[in-house]
């Protein structure tokens, strides 16, 4: 049960004091995401130079989960290759299809790993991978050249 009560308090955390939470008006791409079954929202920037995710800005409104899980996302993301980022997005995506099964790389997903819990609640799961979604598309469009 302590690592239960460690993994609680990484997501408060990331919730009370998200990262790169506030939009940049420097971007390549934004996206909006909304989770219907709930009512999260996500709008998410990113800035592409060279093929490196040199910055991700968000704002959004919903659950602990959803918040948490994007300022994780953000912070693991920023500064890694578009190869790289998918990698670790791709990871997080496994871990949240796993219905409890795995516990993840904390090695490649760090904080996120607190959110292996999730993976066990099927309506929740979706409120995790919001914020990963979102920046999955907006790599893609971003890679694919298209710009706002």
């Amino acid at each position: 049960m302590e690592l239960d009560s460690l993994y609680q308090e990484v997501i408060l955390d990331h919730y009370k004091h998200p990262l790169h939470k506030g939009l940049s008006t420097e971007k390549t791409v934004q996206v909006h995401h909304v989770n219907p079954s709930c009512g999260d929202e996500i709008t998410l920037n990113i800035l592409l130079q060279d093929g490196v995710v040199s910055d991700v800005t968000w704002d959004g409104v919903g659950c602990s989960i959803s918040q948490a899980s994007v300022s994780m996302m953000s912070d693991l993301v920023h500064g890694k290759s578009l190869d790289e980022a998918f990698v670790i997005v791709d990871s997080f995506s496994e871990l949240m299809s796993s219905k409890g099964s795995l516990q993840g790389d904390e090695s490649l997903l760090e904080d996120a790993v607190a959110l292996a819990g999730v993976s066990k609640f099927p309506a929740r799961v979706k409120c995790a991978l919001l914020g990963w979604m979102a920046f999955k598309d907006a790599a893609i469009q971003g890679r694919d050249g298209e710009k706002i």
